[in-house]
């Protein structure tokens, strides 16, 4: 029997800094997502790194969370596809 799949705060709790993160959350008018890197938590935010900037996410309004695999490399810019 499999263990009960945490609510996304526990797992943003629980997870260790620097895994690579998926956050679903709440905004005006709908949903977004933040992926990168788990940077900071405390007992009512979390913060995740993304390409852009730090996004810091009020855990009441985690929706989702999960780990994903690391990002696949970057292509260098100014190659002509084959």
């Amino acid at each position: 029997m499999s263990s009960p799949i945490p609510q996304p705060q526990q797992f943003l709790s629980d997870a260790p800094l620097g895994t690579r993160v998926v956050v679903r959350y709440r905004i005006d008018g709908g949903l977004t997502d933040a992926l990168g890197e788990l940077v900071a938590r405390t007992a009512r935010e979390c913060t995740v790194r993304t390409r852009r900037s730090d996004v810091v996410i009020g855990l009441g309004l985690v929706v989702a969370a999960k780990a994903v695999p690391p990002a696949p490399p970057r292509r260098p810019r100014g190659h002509a596809l084959p």
